[in-house]
């Protein structure tokens, strides 16, 4: 089963698309600010919401070889599953296609799927034992939403690797990859964005609380939320993305061209 947004009309399907493709280029654009993307590399994609229900899936995605911050929401490439570019300018990297791909195939809750390089939670996948301490009150929330990936030894080169993230990923929202980075998935941009930030935020804090060489404090475990639903509906996600969409009318407007 493939995660598509809802069944429109052409017409509410394109103004759908339009509004879905300016929130991916603002998150584009703060991902840029905040360093988490690798260069040209990284990604991050969305399922578009289908006209007919007999419609094919497909998913909007940033082409290869653009920086974060020159994304704007018509540059976005429109894939189906198979890889192949419908519209839009532009190429599908390889990698992206056998990661994104495969999640929005396998997990249905995967209606939006950010991979990224931020610094603490790459640092954090660094580790011998990449995990969550239960230190910081965003753990009680975050930490049961987590899977790790012990198993990538190379960038993802098949369907096979794409499948087997997405199996690593499971039911959770967030995939730490081993030596590699994070992958977090969501129903919609603004519930994988924020939970993505605030993972980056507390693994800033664990790292940060680290280099003391102290020892962290254990919040109790009754304390925990046991909350595997969508992110939004515990924090103000979509709040929060509408704030950074302010900034970016201020400073970037051309996001949304």
């Amino acid at each position: 089963m493939v995660a598509v947004v809802h069944t429109l009309t052409s017409t509410e399907a394109e103004q759908e698309e339009w509004r879905l493709r300016c929130d991916m280029a603002a998150v584009f654009r703060v991902a840029a600010r905040l360093g988490w993307n690798e260069q040209i590399g990284n990604h991050n994609s969305l399922m578009l919401p289908q006209s007919r229900p007999d419609d094919a899936p497909t998913f909007l995605i940033n082409p290869r070889g653009y920086l974060f911050q020159e994304l704007t929401a018509s540059s976005l490439i429109v894939c189906d599953l198979d890889g192949r570019v419908l519209r839009g300018t532009g190429e599908l990297r390889r990698v992206a296609f056998h990661i994104h791909a495969r999640i929005h195939l396998q997990n249905p809750a995967a209606t939006c799927v950010v991979h990224v390089h931020p610094q603490y939670l790459t640092a954090l996948s660094l580790l011998e034992t990449p995990e969550f301490t239960l230190s910081h009150h965003n753990n009680l929330l975050l930490n049961d939403r987590v899977a790790v990936d012990d198993g990538g030894v190379a960038p993802a080169d098949s369907h096979a690797e794409g499948d087997r993230l997405a199996a690593a990923l499971g039911d959770k929202s967030l995939l730490l990859m081993g030596g590699h980075g994070v992958t977090v998935v969501g129903p919609t941009v603004h519930d994988a964005f924020d939970e993505c930030f605030i993972a980056e935020r507390t693994a800033m804090y664990q790292i940060t609380a680290m280099s003391t060489g102290q020892k962290l404090r254990q919040l109790p475990e009754s304390g925990r939320r046991r909350w595997n639903g969508a992110w939004g509906a515990k924090l103000d996600a979509r709040l929060h993305l509408d704030a950074w969409r302010r900034v970016l009318d201020r400073e970037e407007p051309d996001y949304k061209s």
